[in-house]
């Protein structure tokens, strides 16, 4: 995996190598210049994804958008929110955007409790806000997690998910596949839809909402599936395929 450089001296050892390369903008930490390549597990290259400074990746550039965006609509500072798998650069952002900012993972060290996501230990309508990135596409039972989510949300409240869509119709495997880290399906550009019924409306956010000097863009080859590693997967055409993010309103 590819890591960001942690030195201002290495930045700008990296900006100086690529001067001619196309420059971006970091909303996360407001880094301005070329991003790096990211290699994924799978050997594959993901380029103009990695900032540099915070070590942000388009997913994570595009949470933080939407974030933006509803902190205005929902006044976050009034609001108690609960953070599944956080991301270690999210967290001061969200103490000070939140009254009440609370983390949970079953398996993270350093959260504020432990707890299975299909089965929280936590009362009915105990948050406004309630966040999963990056985490249903490990849950077998995604939505079982999706309803104990909504159960814990209070009236008035939003529900905010983000899978990795790497398809165009979900396709789920009989195994967690650990080439993937371990990943029970391939969430398509379908996935959001399924949980439509569970709330009173679904607004969803895409990379293409926002500028491209963010880049919000998985830029990267899908064309190579099936293969011995990932044999359910089917190609995705294209080297550049958008992020998308699920805000459930209850």
């Amino acid at each position: 995996m590819t890591r960001p450089y942690r030195s201002l001296w290495e930045r700008l050892k990296f900006r100086r190598r690529n001067r001619q390369a196309t420059r971006y903008r970091c909303p996360v930490c407001g880094y301005y210049g070329p991003f790096m390549p990211f290699h994924t597990q799978d050997g594959r290259t993901s380029f103009d994804t990695l900032c540099p400074k915070c070590g942000s990746r388009p997913r994570h550039r595009l949470m933080h958008l939407v974030m933006d965006i509803l902190n205005k609509q929902y006044v976050f500072k009034d609001k108690k929110a609960l953070h599944f798998a956080p991301e270690s650069f999210f967290r001061d952002q969200y103490r000070a955007f939140f009254q009440q900012y609370v983390t949970t993972d079953l398996v993270m060290e350093d959260v504020d409790f432990k707890a299975d996501i299909c089965n929280l230990p936590l009362e009915d309508r105990s948050f406004d806000v309630v966040l999963a990135c990056h985490v249903l596409e490990h849950v077998k039972d995604d939505r079982k997690a999706v309803s104990e989510m909504r159960r814990i949300c209070r009236p008035g409240g939003i529900v905010i998910i983000q899978v990795p869509i790497t398809a165009i119709e979900t396709i789920e495997y009989p195994a967690p596949n650990p080439y993937e880290t371990d990943h029970v399906r391939c969430p398509g550009r379908d996935y959001y839809d399924q949980f439509r019924d569970l709330f009173t409306r679904m607004e969803t956010f895409s990379s293409g909402d926002f500028d491209d000097s963010y880049q919000l863009y998985a830029k990267v080859d899908w064309s190579g599936y099936p293969n011995e590693h990932s044999p359910y997967r089917l190609p995705l055409s294209g080297d550049k395929h958008a992020n998308r993010i699920a805000v459930y309103s209850v």
